[in-house]
């Protein structure tokens, strides 16, 4: 037996995902910028076994079946070929968030995976390959392979849509303090989403405007303008929810406290503190920081009407090793 235990970390993007124009190699239309998320973690065992018939999958401590194997043997399979490996795999993962609740749990879920199977298979990926490898999985899950502020080019085909870093964790001590309103699993999963994108009359104007918007925000990072990456990152997060409600069928997962937060943040930054809101797909609301602002924002979250807690996050570094055997 080969195995290998690795940790990730979700990321939350500023610039969008949303949409492929290769839905099998999940390939994006456009660019996209990201924060790793120190505080959040997934750890992920491999063990390659000879004796195993097919490959086992326990999340959280529950076998799981159907697509959530699919996608998890999918990612395995191309591992295997890389290494020439015929074994399947037990794969034993953990999150310390919710999982399934738009807080990117797949993105740190398959970039953990990438590295502890192609360790346990005996291979030792370059980051870039790495970046690839876990965007099998999921696309968001290439961000989670480099460190801190991450950007992910969408490339001209699988060979150049990897993630790679903007920034290390150190250059800006921002803090994500996460709303969480419903940490259910959500109903429609970032997949199913992904193949509405093109059904709304909308998405073609947010990829026309997303090079201006990525720009906007690698020098709002760059040059660690506070102002700048506040405008630009609400502006991509509620183009991408005006994408997802025109969408047929149309998705909606926003409630009236995800309103009620987003209301709120935008009133506080008029009054002169520092903060905005971005919301991947779900209802719960990733609120950015200062550092030093962090716990005022997460106290004044608190008493926002339907949040249920706030997790707090710094920014993060790359997937990493834990052992390998």
């Amino acid at each position: 037996m080969k195995t290998a235990t690795a940790l990730a970390h979700p990321n939350i993007a500023f610039i969008k995902y949303w949409g492929n124009r290769d839905s099998r190699l999940r390939l994006p239309w456009n660019d996209s910028i990201s924060m790793n998320l120190e505080e959040l973690v997934t750890r992920t065992r491999v063990t390659f076994d000879e004796t195993l018939s097919s490959d086992v999958l326990i999340l959280n401590g529950i076998e799981m079946e159907g697509t959530a194997r699919t996608r998890v043997s999918a990612l395995l399979d191309e591992t295997r070929r890389l290494a020439r490996l015929d074994a399947f795999a037990r794969v034993e993962s953990e999150n310390n968030f919710p999982t399934g609740a738009g807080i990117a749990s797949s993105a740190s879920a398959f970039a953990a995976l990438a590295l502890a199977a192609s360790a346990a298979a005996g291979l030792s990926l370059p980051e870039p390959a790495l970046s690839r490898l876990a965007r099998l999985g999921s696309g968001s899950a290439c961000r989670s392979v480099p460190g801190g502020f991450t950007f992910w080019q969408k490339g001209k085909g699988d060979a150049d849509s990897y993630a790679f870093s903007l920034a290390p964790a150190s250059h800006w001590a921002l803090r994500d303090c996460i709303a969480v309103i419903n940490a259910a699993h959500k109903p429609t999963g970032s997949s199913m989403g992904h193949r509405l994108a093109d059904t709304s009359p909308l998405q073609s104007a947010r990829l026309a405007d997303a090079p201006r918007r990525v720009e906007r925000c690698r020098r709002a990072i760059s040059t660690r303008d506070f102002e700048m990456l506040a405008e630009v990152a609400e502006e991509d997060s509620n183009l991408m929810h005006a994408v997802m409600m025109t969408s047929t069928p149309p998705l909606f997962y926003w409630t009236p406290a995800t309103l009620r937060v987003m209301k709120a943040v935008r009133a506080w930054r008029s009054e002169g503190i520092p903060a905005f809101y971005t919301i991947d797909a779900g209802p719960n609301v990733h609120v950015i920081c200062p550092r030093e602002s962090s716990e005022d924002i997460a106290s004044r979250l608190r008493a926002v009407e339907g949040v249920s807690r706030v997790l707090l996050a710094s920014v993060g570094g790359p997937a990493r090793l834990e052992e390998r055997l």
